[in-house]
């Protein structure tokens, strides 16, 4: 079993930045895959960013160029950096994982975190 507990969210106006961090209970360093996901209020959660136990990275296209994913293996953290914030990023995030390859399908993650709550003002 993996513990995923994320930290990081608030307010922010637009254009600026935000970052989210996931702990987890355990190792994760070597099989498992990562990932942010994201759910606004009515709309179903979506794939946001990924990286592999190799550290290769996955993004969803409206957030490529703004959010970078990272890992630091010494602390079984993952990170999302959030830069350029829109309005349209707000969301409730959630920190997955799963053995394996990063995949960008929900249901394909075993593990997951409760969510930090992230709000772009306009």
């Amino acid at each position: 079993q993996v513990q995923l507990v994320e930290s990081g969210g608030g307010l922010v106006q637009a254009g600026g930045s935000l970052r989210l961090s996931c702990a987890a209970s355990r190792r994760t360093t070597s099989s498992y895959a990562m990932a942010w996901f994201r759910q606004a209020p009515g709309k179903e959660r979506s794939f946001v960013a990924a990286i592999s136990s190799h550290s290769s990275t996955y993004y969803t296209d409206s957030v490529k160029g703004r959010f970078t994913i990272s890992r630091d293996n010494t602390k079984n953290t993952v990170y999302l950096q959030m830069d350029s914030l829109k309005p349209e990023d707000t969301a409730n995030y959630y920190c997955a994982a799963r053995v394996g390859s990063a995949v960008l399908i929900t249901t394909l993650y075993n593990y997951w975190g409760q969510g930090t709550q992230v709000t772009v003002s306009s």
